[in-house]
């Protein structure tokens, strides 16, 4: 089969389109003949050997943690999905032609296979920094960089649960973020004064690591309510890195609810083809991102 890999840790240039031999579903998981995977910043940290506290890494390496595919074959100990189905969920060294997950949900209905590769990292990853900032119904979440995948899932899950959400992002993404519910402001010269017009900050959240730690902590008022999945300085500022995948199962459920009841949509920016990965990663690291980018297989 053919899949992306890298021998070495370093930019785009060390990836390449390779000839593999096909994986093979263990106890607990399925294998999908992917259609589509998802690309993450996560990705191309990983490429960098970057040291995120999870995700280690063997060389050389797939690419790729997130997936939609059809089942073709189920692992010992799975039964709630058979050969044929449509899926979408998470693994390893998903952007291949085969690839095993070990968390999966039944794609919703009418979802594409492009589009719902977008959804399992950013979803759980949205989810998990929700919760461990701590913002509750009624409050106000200040989210920096909030148009890419993240982002968007951030603002339409606050949405959901009654959370008043405030998002920075470039000019061309206020029409975005205000189409999912966030009070929308720019970043740049005077944004932490545009902020501080638009209301009281009970918690903030930075998507982008443009190198704002300082301000979030100045607006939210405690390094305690300030999470990062972007500034691997942010821990020197007394904030939080988070980096540590939560239950993707859980956050796949939570997916297909929000998909099914229509109060969740992230578009697809970009898809691309497993010989455009290079393009992919450098694309996902120049941000400005509105939406996701997927690679088709």
């Amino acid at each position: 089969m053919k899949k992306v890999s890298f021998a070495e840790f370093g930019g785009p240039g060390v990836l390449h389109v390779v000839d593999a031999e096909e994986p093979h579903a263990g106890p607990g998981q399925i294998r999908v003949a992917v259609r589509a995977a998802g690309v993450n910043p996560v990705d191309w940290r990983i490429r960098e050997g970057q040291k995120l506290g999870a995700h280690p890494v063997e060389l050389p390496s797939g690419v790729g943690l997130d997936a939609a595919g059809v089942v073709d074959e189920v692992g010992e100990g799975v039964d709630e999905v058979e050969v044929g189905d449509h899926v979408f969920g998470e693994g390893f060294s998903t952007c291949a032609e085969f690839a095993v997950l070990s968390a999966w949900a039944r794609m919703p209905e009418g979802l594409t296979f492009e589009e719902a590769a977008g959804y399992p990292s950013v979803v759980e990853t949205a989810l998990r920094i929700i919760r461990e900032v701590g913002v509750q119904a009624g409050q106000t979440l200040l989210v920096s960089g909030a148009s890419g995948g993240v982002g968007s899932a951030v603002l339409q899950i606050a949405r959901d649960r009654g959370i008043t959400v405030i998002g920075t992002a470039g000019t061309a993404n206020q029409d975005y973020l205000r189409s999912l519910g966030a009070v929308a402001t720019t970043y740049g010269e005077g944004w932490v004064e545009r902020v501080r017009q638009l209301g009281h900050v009970d918690a903030a959240l930075d998507l982008a690591g443009s190198g704002v730690i300082r301000e979030l902590v100045e607006l939210a008022g405690n390094p305690r309510k300030v999470i990062s999945i972007a500034d691997l300085g942010a821990p020197e500022l007394g904030v939080r890195f988070s980096g540590v995948a939560g239950s993707v199962p859980e956050a796949l459920a939570v997916a297909a609810d929000l998909i099914s009841r229509g109060e969740l949509h992230i578009p697809v920016e970009k898809s691309y083809t497993l010989a455009e990965a290079a393009a992919a990663h450098i694309d996902s690291q120049a941000g400005h991102t509105r939406g996701r980018r997927v690679i088709v297989v």
